[in-house]
């Protein structure tokens, strides 16, 4: 199977439950060059259901790009990350966890349970906007993806 790397409209899957973050991801990648669609899910047990519709419904579409709060209701990133690397029966697109949390603990058990990447979120709108610059640069145009399931 060749590696690909995502076409336009980019598919993101945004796991995030706090509705200012959501606005500022969203925000930040309007800057870039890159069109961009996101898929919002606000709980760990949303996130899973999406990767099972995913993995059986031919009219759903796979994200090319996961974005992964770890502190979510329901199940928890760490939790997500898990059963994305012990159940998907296809490789998962890459999992950025994008969490506020600096604790060296917290990155070690991402980095453990999968995660391609482990990125703090930012502070401010304009470092928002770097971030999502920086994103784009590697996972869209750099990165060499699995391809999606078929």
């Amino acid at each position: 199977m060749p590696s690909h790397t995502p076409t336009e409209p980019v598919d993101i899957l945004l796991v995030e439950d706090n509705p200012g973050d959501v606005r500022l991801t969203q925000e930040a990648f309007k800057s870039i060059d890159s069109e961009i669609e996101f898929h919002i899910v606000t709980d760990g047990e949303e996130a899973t259901r999406y990767f099972d519709v995913c993995g059986t419904d031919t009219s759903s579409t796979n994200p090319d790009l996961v974005l992964l709060d770890l502190n979510l209701p329901r199940i928890d990133g760490f939790r997500i990350l898990e059963i994305l690397k012990d159940e998907l029966d296809y490789p998962p697109p890459p999992i950025l966890v994008l969490s506020s949390s600096e604790t060296e603990e917290d990155i070690v058990e991402s980095y453990e349970r999968a995660a391609n990447a482990y990125l703090t979120k930012p502070d401010t709108p304009d470092e928002f906007d770097t971030l999502a610059q920086a994103i784009e640069d590697f996972w869209f145009d750099s990165a060499r993806h699995p391809p999606a399931p078929s």
